[in-house]
């Protein structure tokens, strides 16, 4: 008998239709107040749930008690509680890997976009403000050369501080809970404290997940070590930042400017001062956003899913020891 699932995510239809062939599908376009409770009915049955976007509350998982894994369509996975589902027996799965490189493209676009005032510049000229040869009130800062820091130095931080050395020979360090022999060997990197990166960095790229030891770890006495002249990068979770302390030190000179793909909040207020800010360069949460890494994260996220279910945990699990 083909176990059932609930999918709360669209996916490519290939995918939609491998689901279909060896599932019981019930699918949901992404969870609002107004399918919310069919949704909540759904997981009654569910033996598997996979989607993206939905915070898996004590009440959601009391919905769900005959539920055997859990697939999310992304790496990071703080939608769940992991404790709580292996104290159930439930399998966690995710997605690394296959976003790696493109999440790095995009955080080293912040890096660039940041230090050259590109949307900035970019407005000015559409708003036909380029009358003359730009002076001094108009010019960038250097990337090559300069020293970038980056906080967690995982599959995405290793991706950045190659593009980092290799394309634009920057001096590479790094914060991590360990050493990671293969960037300091290959890339130069030097493993440091929070405060010698905040303290040394033209750039501080943060690509950490999210943890309570990680909530709010760039806050108003995190960013007064940093340099006047430095930017801060945030790739890796909006929480990550107290964005209140963020605003302040981007307004008063304390930084000089900030690349953010991430917020505490999303989508962004409109009402957001971050958006009033000419030194922020702000993204909708595009790291991963391409046409080709999506369906990867898909079709992995599927093939993660159905494993699971035929008790093969032994790939992109988060809690692999538990047992149904």
């Amino acid at each position: 008998m083909k176990p059932n699932i609930v999918l709360y995510r669209k996916i490519p239809d290939d995918l939609f239709a491998r689901l279909q062939e060896q599932c019981q599908v019930t699918f949901f376009d992404g969870i609002n107040a107004d399918n919310r409770a069919a949704f909540i009915e759904a997981l009654a049955e569910a033996e598997g749930v996979i989607g993206t976007g939905v915070k898996f509350t004590d009440e959601l998982m009391a919905a769900a008690p005959k539920l055997k894994a859990a697939s999310t369509i992304t790496v990071g996975y703080d939608d769940f509680d992991v404790a709580k589902l292996s104290e159930r027996g439930v399998a966690l799965m995710h997605t690394p890997g296959v976003l790696t490189e493109t999440t790095a493209d995009t955080i080293f676009t912040l890096v660039l976009c940041a230090a050259r005032r590109i949307t900035e510049l970019a407005e000015k000229v559409k708003n036909g403000e380029w009358q003359s040869s730009i002076g001094p009130d108009w010019y960038g800062s250097n990337v090559h050369g300069k020293t970038i820091g980056i906080l967690g130095m995982g599959r995405i931080g290793y991706a950045v501080a190659k593009r980092a050395h290799f394309g634009f020979d920057m001096n590479v360090i790094y914060y991590n809970r360990s050493a990671k022999p293969e960037a300091e060997q290959q890339l130069n990197a030097r493993r440091c404290s929070l405060d010698e990166v905040l303290k040394e960095a033209d750039f501080v790229c943060n690509v950490l997940p999210l943890t309570p030891e990680t909530h709010h770890i760039i806050n108003r006495d995190t960013l007064a070590k940093m340099n006047p002249s430095a930017f801060f990068i945030n790739g890796g979770r909006g929480a990550s930042v107290d964005e209140a302390a963020l605003v302040e030190a981007l307004k008063s000179g304390g930084i000089q400017g900030a690349g953010l793909d991430v917020f505490e909040k999303e989508p962004l207020p409109v009402n957001s001062e971050l958006l009033t800010l000419p030194n922020v360069v702000a993204l909708p949460h595009i790291g991963s956003a391409t046409h080709e890494t999506r369906y990867a994260m898909s079709k992995l996220a599927v093939e993660n899913l159905l494993a699971a279910l035929n008790g093969d945990r032994s790939k992109n699990c988060v809690n692999p020891s538990v047992t149904q």
